[in-house]
């Protein structure tokens, strides 16, 4: 029997957003993390804070509001200590967007996700100085929720194809666009179902430069499809490789709330880009603490970036 070849461990990277100004990890601790969205402080679970609060428990009680969850997929409801005037404007350095409380303990932004938004509009704006009388890149974002990393890819110069299930996370999407004054740039906003959006996209012949999914363990399109990540994922996989252009730019995949390591979706994104060369890596996504500098792990990441200014990345 011929030996396979061993594949050796992937290096980890733990990711963390530092540049941030209208977001804050405040502490956490006892399952739950207090944390400031713009000029409103919140209590929401974080079943990973198995450590005592380092801050002042009048800070706790000072919170405008607590997300009381009811044992369900981040449902529950919120009680509210002082009034939150919702929804509210938030900032990240040139993106504007709104921020709301409402039948989820989500709220609009997952800040977590800023380092990814850096590294996108980094990615296209060499391509875009190196190649400056080429095409604009494009750019597919699947599960694009309320559209924070479509708007930092299409400042940064990219033509944006934007895909969510859920028509209020579009809405939101378009009203985040205006906000951030970019309602000139070329994003096409669809409610659609990813997997059958790629799907058409294939037999269609369109290809993109950039993808970006971020899937979530489990959910249903707009008419009623069922989606269980780990099912469906590496068929998802296989079929946005058939969607990257001869000189793709990059391929970023996030994971909440899954019972799986980071080698997990590191070896299915390994398989996704096996020939083409480049830098794959995988970790996880961090907030860190203000009051005792404690890291919270929130998701895992793999990412896979073309040759192209990779010796000058850490």
């Amino acid at each position: 029997m011929a030996r396979r070849a061993f594949i050796s461990p992937p290096a980890f990277s733990l990711l963390t957003s530092p540049e941030w100004e209208d977001y804050e990890l405040l502490d956490s601790g006892n399952g739950a993390r207090l944390e400031r969205f713009g000029r409103y402080t919140f209590v929401r679970p974080e079943h990973q804070a198995i450590w005592k609060p380092a801050a002042d428990e009048r800070i706790w009680k000072n919170a405008h509001a607590t997300f009381q969850p009811t044992g369900e997929e981040s449902g529950g409801r919120w009680q509210f200590h002082q009034p939150v005037k919702t929804p509210w404007t938030m900032r990240y350095k040139n993106l504007r967007f709104l921020a709301f409380t409402a039948n989820s303990r989500h709220v609009g932004v997952f800040p977590e996700q800023a380092v990814h938004w850096d590294w996108i509009g980094e990615k296209i704006r060499r391509r875009i100085t190196s190649a400056p009388a080429a095409a604009p890149p494009r750019v597919l974002n699947l599960f694009g929720y309320t559209g924070l990393a479509t708007l930092a890819a299409a400042q940064a110069g990219a033509h944006v194809t934007h895909v969510d299930a859920s028509k209020k996370a579009i809405l939101i999407a378009r009203e985040n666009q205006a906000l951030s004054q970019l309602n000139e740039h070329p994003i096409r906003w669809l409610v659609d179902d990813a997997y059958k959006f790629v799907n058409r996209e294939t037999r269609r012949g369109n290809r993109y430069d950039g993808i970006i999914l971020d899937p979530p363990k489990f959910g249903r399109g707009p008419q009623g499809q069922v989606w269980e990540l780990f099912e469906a994922l590496p068929g998802l996989l296989q079929t946005c490789r058939s969607l990257l252009s001869e000189r793709p730019m990059f391929v970023v995949l996030t994971a909440y709330a899954i019972r799986a390591s980071a080698l997990s979706i590191y070896y299915a994104m390994s398989e996704m880009v096996a020939g083409l060369g480049g830098r794959l890596e995988t970790g996880e996504l961090a907030l860190v603490e203000k009051s005792a500098g404690r890291l919270v792990s929130t998701a895992i990441f793999a990412r896979w970036s073309s040759d192209e200014g990779n010796a000058h990345e850490s």
